[in-house]
């Protein structure tokens, strides 16, 4: 950091020295006509160039990325976003003026710049700068190029540079940019309505999570940042819109983990007239759709892994799992005392009034989840962790619901909706009673969504995706921290 602040130093003094001369360190600018990457893809396999002569000029702009100095000329490389070129500068070309103002720039710098195209000896594509100008001074040094941006947190802290010295990153980036717009394609194609709900809300309600709390001065009201739009996807179903989704942002007062970032992306959608097990073929649809679009092929590798997408997925209740996979005898499975004490010993924090079927979630994240590394659906989750979905006619004490888990960890949630209002009051009678025993995650009860109930859900199916977790299954990467431009992190100090 003392070398930077050294180089910023000389930096500022070379643009002083260079205002002095009259010259614009940040002028406006529009004429990059040619992109790089189209430069590149239109003449790269080209041995016919035009004659330098009678070529018409191309014109671009870019971040000056080397530098080699032979006295009177100099080979550069200059970069967009786009791609990266060569290009090569003479003092006859340009003349002095300009000649000598090149050399003055420094690597980062933007440059203007207008010229023909030639091969060198070795036969790279190289732009013979027959015009060049300075359009931005960079006032600090990029990392270095061998080394790089290599710390973890401060690749996320200075994701600007990470971004142009990582192209892994980028590429991250413009996956997850294709992720998103091919599941808003598959939605639209099978006539779900994108919409918007509210991301401050009076009563955080639709998931199990600790909300962030603000205040409206104006209102003078407390309101909570969303935990998630379930409770009003459901209201515009009652209102008659039966296929209805949203690509949304949720937040949440939790940890930090290479799975969990307080703020992140979720896709939330609604299907009036189909039950859990219809999303899950649904669900197989879209993500093997997506992983074919995006990675060419269902079967790859994710953290040396290997993954495979084709459809049809395994399917296993959540009492099959904790028995076949977490071995737990059924003298537990049947016993609600002792499936709230091997929870306590195995140190789940459960609070007073936690059930058994608290008790069982907990379980099963620890000695099942870390199991489920093939794509698979787990069923039949319990009604105590489920206080939104529809009870199972086989057995009340579940509910017809599904988690979709790839690598060890879920992928998405859902399950035919409770559409009953006095089960779904009661339900959320029985929340109350958690969150005022202690239990800031459970969910408070809105009237004004059991009112809404009342006039009548239609029969209908529910599902969220995870869209951070799809995007790190799908670019290989291993924290959500490397699929979020910006994650949070503590302050440096």
């Amino acid at each position: 950091m003392e070398d930077d602040n050294i180089l910023r130093q000389q930096r500022i003094k070379k643009s002083q020295e260079l205002r002095d001369q009259g010259v614009d360190l940040y002028p406006s600018f529009n004429g990059a006509e040619n992109k790089i990457g189209e430069i590149l893809s239109l003449f790269a396999d080209r041995e016919d160039l035009p004659a330098a002569e009678t070529a018409p000029l191309l014109r671009t702009a870019g971040r000056l990325m080397t530098v080699r100095d032979f006295g009177k000329s100099l080979f550069f490389h200059v970069q967009d976003g786009t791609g990266r070129m060569q290009g090569y500068l003479k003092k006859d070309q340009v003349g002095a003026e300009t000649f000598a103002l090149f050399k003055k720039l420094d690597i980062g710098d933007f440059v203007g710049l207008a010229g023909v195209l030639f091969r060198t000896r070795t036969g790279e594509l190289t732009l013979l700068v027959k015009e060049a100008a300075l359009l931005s001074k960079a006032l600090l040094p990029l990392p270095e190029k061998f080394h790089g941006l290599t710390d973890v947190e401060q690749r996320y802290r200075q994701r600007y540079l990470d971004l142009l010295v990582n192209p892994s990153v980028r590429q991250i980036f413009e996956t997850r940019s294709r992720i998103i717009a091919f599941i808003r394609s598959f939605m639209n194609d099978r006539g779900f309505l994108e919409v918007e709900t509210p991301m401050m809300q009076p009563i955080p309600g639709g998931a199990t999570a600790k909300p962030f709390k603000t205040y409206h001065n104006t209102l003078d009201m407390p309101l909570f940042l969303r935990i998630a739009p379930e409770l009003y996807l459901k209201r515009l179903v009652i209102g008659g819109l039966e296929r209805v989704f949203e690509i949304n942002r949720n937040f949440r007062n939790e940890g930090i983990s290479i799975q969990h970032n307080p703020e992140f992306t979720m896709m939330e959608f609604y299907q009036a007239y189909a039950t859990y097990q219809d999303l899950m073929a649904f669900t197989e649809k879209l993500v093997s759709e997506l992983a074919e679009a995006v990675r060419g092929t269902l079967t790859f590798s994710y953290q040396g892994e290997s993954i495979d997408l084709t459809p049809p997925w395994q399917k296993i209740s959540f009492l099959e799992a904790l028995r076949d996979l977490g071995g737990l005898p059924a003298a537990v499975l049947n016993d609600p005392i002792r499936a709230v004490e091997l929870a306590r010993e195995q140190g789940a924090q459960l609070r007073p009034g936690d059930g058994p079927g608290k008790a069982l979630t907990k379980i099963f994240e620890q000695v099942v989840e870390p199991k489920l590394r093939q794509p698979t659906f787990i069923t039949g989750y319990p009604i105590e962790v489920s206080p939104l979905a529809k009870r199972s006619r086989e057995n009340p004490d579940l509910t017809d619901r599904f988690e979709l888990f790839v690598a060890g960890r879920e992928i998405a949630n859902g399950f035919t909706e409770l559409n009953d209002p006095l089960d779904q009051r009661d339900r959320f009678m029985e929340q109350m009673k958690a969150h005022e025993a202690g239990d800031d995650e459970a969910q408070v009860m809105d009237r004004d969504f059991v009112q809404a109930l009342e006039y009548g859900l239609p029969p209908t199916a529910g599902e969220g995706i995870g869209i951070d977790r799809l995007v790190m299954l799908l670019t290989d990467a291993p924290s959500i921290r490397e699929v979020i431009l910006f994650p949070q992190l503590r302050p440096e100090n």
